[in-house]
């Protein structure tokens, strides 16, 4: 049951998005928007979905991991459902998309040009709720009954980041993803910022200090969140620059896997993986982090959590695995706790150190 304030948070969000924004125009930040430009084998999808759900949609680029054909998919805060149509040609016919979200505004939008996208793709797998990415439990989806959870900058909209993560980890299955983007401060947000509506409303006053995240979803059994991309964000409009005074937010793409034999750390069995290129657009290599850059054909080595997060996903088949967990030899040098973040003063290489050897 949510409380007073959660209640406040909810009449925020749901009057800025479904009310006073009428378009992506009227955003006074970027910070809605994933790290990265659109990638080009992506734009075709959006050609595909009609104007008005790609107008009243109040984000940019598009939060999709790869191999989702035959995925079932939940989108959290879908909006629109810009992502719920371009997510439901790359899980096919024998996928589904189910989109979430409380905005009622946004979900006519969505459902309205339902039967249109239907007409075009010849097949209709989408679904459209009405609720609170807080209390998933709520909406009667079965638990461990999806492949990929997505959301694109939403989670930090949310008054209950910890109600969002338990919920997600229930509904994955195992062997499961949740790939997201969102937006994260260089320290804990203070009270002025997050009760500034405007700020709430432009992704900014609900932002996560970064190690917050991190260990919000290690609490949830996501014992080593992966960051993918990110960018600093520059805040242009003057007026909102002041509000926030020192802060420094960064959009960032994170990937978590529901995998119950991560450990807490990148421990070393001398293990290593090579990739096939057999990953539709990646040919050449296949990023899986930050730090994990891996060339087609190449003894990559790994760590314990990589090798898992390969070999017990629906990576698995697009990598050959050697060695296995029969010796330790230590932890991974140049694992630290630095800033993960591009452009952040102080920042080091990364949490698994300059090598990226994890």
């Amino acid at each position: 049951m949510s409380n007073h304030n959660d209640s406040i948070t909810y009449d925020i969000v749901t009057d800025y998005y479904g009310r006073q924004l009428q378009g992506t125009a009227d955003l006074r930040t970027s910070a809605c928007c994933d790290v990265s430009s659109m990638p080009e084998w992506l734009k075709p999808l959006l050609v595909r979905i009609h104007p008005e759900v790609l107008s009243r949609y109040y984000g940019c680029g598009l939060v999709c991991p790869p191999l989702l054909e035959g995925c079932r998919v939940l989108d959290l805060g879908c909006g629109s459902g810009r992502d719920v149509y371009a997510l439901a040609q790359l899980v096919g016919p024998t996928g589904s998309v189910v989109g979430v979200d409380m905005t009622d505004e946004q979900l006519a939008v969505a459902r309205a040009h339902q039967a249109h996208h239907a007409g075009l793709f010849s097949y209709d797998n989408v679904t459209f709720l009405h609720g609170y990415i807080e209390r998933l439990d709520e909406l009667e989806l079965e638990p461990g009954s999806f492949d990929v959870i997505v959301s694109n900058c939403v989670v930090n909209l949310s008054p209950d980041k910890d109600a969002v993560l338990a919920g997600v980890q229930r509904l994955l299955k195992p062997g499961g993803e949740f790939y997201f983007s969102d937006v994260y401060a260089d320290r804990r947000v203070p009270a002025a910022v997050k009760n500034d509506p405007v700020l709430y409303g432009e992704c900014l006053g609900g932002a996560l200090y970064w190690k917050d995240f991190e260990r919000l979803a290690q609490g949830h059994g996501f014992a080593d969140p992966r960051l993918v991309e990110d960018r600093p964000l520059d805040i242009t409009d003057p007026q909102l620059a002041a509000r926030t005074g020192n802060l420094r937010f960064y959009s960032a793409t994170w990937r978590l896997f529901k995998l119950a034999a991560l450990e807490s750390a990148c421990e070393d069995y001398g293990q290593a993986v090579i990739y096939q290129g057999s990953i539709p657009g990646q040919a050449g290599r296949f990023v899986l982090d930050k730090h994990h850059d891996i060339q087609t054909g190449k003894v990559f080595p790994v760590c314990g959590n990589t090798w898992h997060m390969l070999q017990g996903t629906r990576l698995a088949p697009h990598f050959s695995f050697i060695g296995n967990f029969d010796t330790h030899y230590g932890i991974f040098e140049g694992c630290g706790t630095s800033l993960p973040f591009d452009g952040a003063p102080g920042s080091s290489a990364g949490v698994c150190g300059p090598a990226g050897c994890c």
